[in-house]
C-alpha cells in the first residue's frame, strides 16, 4: 500500500509539473540550438559547407584565369634556360603556333581536379583551425596564431590533394602525345615509378606551403581587418577591396615561398626530364652549382604578375559567395522564426 501511494505521489507530481518540464526542455533545447548555431545565425556545419563551396568556385575561377602563365612559369622552373619576359613570351607565341590556343590551359583539367577540393579544403580548414584556436575575430591581436591557422590550413590542403599536383606539373611540361589524359599518367607513374612517386617533392611542398599559406592568410586578415577599422564610415565595396587585399597577400606569399616551389618542380618532373632530384638538399645543391643564387627565383616576376591575380580573384570570390550563402541562409532561418 505503502509503494501504490508513492507511485500515486510520483505520478501526480509528474503531471502536475509536466508543463514546467516541456518549458525546461525547450528551454534547454533552445540554448542547445543556439550554441550550435552561434551569434552570427550561422551553424558549424553550415560554415563548413558554405565555405566549401565559395573555395571550391573560387579556386577553379582563380586558376583558369591564369592557366596559360603557369603552364609557362612552370616550363621555365624545370629548365636551365635563363628566364626573362621576352623569353616567356617567346614560349607563349611558339606554342601558340606549334600546339594551338588551348594547349595554353593543357594540363588544366588536372588542375581542376585537383584545386576544386584543393582551395575547398583550405579556406575552410583556415576558418576551422582559427575557431580551433579561438582566433576567430580576434586575429590582430593574436599574429602569431593567424599565421598558424593560415599554416595549419596550407598543410590540411596540400596533404589530401598532392598526387593531383605532380600530375598536373607532369602535364604541363610534356606533349600531348606523351601524357594524354590524368589516368594515363597516373598509370604510368605508377608502373614505371612506383607509389612513392606520387608524392616526389612533398616534403619540398610541405616547407614551401607553411610560409606561402602563413603568409597569404596572415597579410589578407591583416589588411582586411586594418581597412575595417580605419574606412569606418566610408561605402567601399566589399569584392574590390577583397581583391586589392588578396593580391598584396598574393604577391608576399609568394615571394616568402618561391624558391622551395623552384625545389618541388624539379623534383616532381625529374623523371620525365631525365634529370635526378632525389632529396631536397641534393636538389638545392645541384641548381645552385649549375645554375647559381638567381636559380631559386626563376619565374618570379611572372609571379608577381600572375600570383596577385590568382591569390586576389580566390579570396575576393570566396569571400563574395561565401558571404551570400550565408545572408540566404539568415534570411530564411529568419523567415522560418517570423523575425521581426
Amino acid at each position: 500500500m505503502c509503494v501504490l501511494t508513492n507511485s500515486g505521489k510520483q505520478v501526480s507530481m509528474l503531471q502536475s509539473a509536466s508543463p514546467l518540464s516541456m518549458e525546461v526542455l525547450n528551454a534547454d533545447n533552445t540554448k542547445k540550438q543556439e550554441k550550435n548555431v552561434g551569434r552570427d545565425g550561422i551553424s558549424n556545419t553550415q560554415r563548413v559547407w558554405t565555405s566549401l563551396v565559395a573555395g571550391a568556385i573560387a579556386g577553379a575561377l582563380a586558376k583558369t584565369t591564369i592557366a596559360p602563365l603557369d603552364r609557362t612559369k612552370i616550363n621555365f622552373q624545370i629548365s636551365q634556360q635563363p628566364y626573362t619576359a621576352k623569353a616567356a613570351i617567346k614560349f607563349i607565341v611558339k606554342t601558340l603556333k606549334t600546339e594551338g590556343l588551348l594547349s595554353l590551359w593543357r594540363g588544366n583539367s588536372a588542375t581542376m581536379v585537383r584545386i576544386v577540393p584543393y582551395s575547398a579544403v583550405q579556406f575552410t580548414a583556415h576558418e576551422q583551425w582559427k575557431r580551433i584556436l579561438g582566433i576567430n575575430g580576434t586575429e590582430r591581436n593574436q599574429p602569431g596564431l593567424n599565421f598558424l591557422a593560415g599554416s595549419l590550413a596550407g598543410i590540411t590542403s596540400q596533404g589530401t590533394t598532392y598526387p593531383l599536383d605532380l600530375m598536373r606539373a607532369r602535364m604541363a611540361v610534356t606533349q600531348r602525345a606523351e601524357y594524354k589524359t590524368l589516368r594515363q599518367i597516373f598509370v604510368r607513374i605508377y608502373v614505371e615509378e612506383g607509389i612513392r612517386a606520387y608524392y616526389r617533392g612533398f616534403v619540398a611542398t610541405i616547407l614551401g606551403v607553411i610560409p606561402y599559406a602563413g603568409c597569404s592568410f596572415f597579410t589578407y586578415d591583416l589588411l582586411r581587418n586594418f581597412l575595417t577599422v580605419y574606412t569606418a564610415g566610408y561605402s567601399i565595396s566589399g569584392f574590390p577591396t577583397s581583391l586589392i587585399c588578396g593580391a598584396i597577400a598574393g604577391m608576399v606569399a609568394q615571394t616568402s615561398s618561391y624558391p622551395l616551389d623552384i625545389v618541388r618542380r624539379r623534383m616532381q618532373t625529374s623523371a620525365i626530364k631525365g634529370q635526378h632530384y632525389h632529396t631536397i638538399s641534393s636538389t638545392i645543391m645541384k641548381i645552385y652549382r649549375e645554375e647559381g643564387l638567381m636559380a631559386f627565383y626563376k619565374g618570379l616576376s611572372m609571379n608577381w604578375v600572375k600570383g596577385p591575380i590568382a591569390v586576389g580573384i580566390s579570396f575576393a570570390t570566396h569571400d563574395t559567395i561565401r558571404d551570400t550563402l550565408r545572408k540566404i541562409i539568415i534570411y530564411q532561418n529568419c523567415s522560418s522564426r517570423k523575425c521581426g
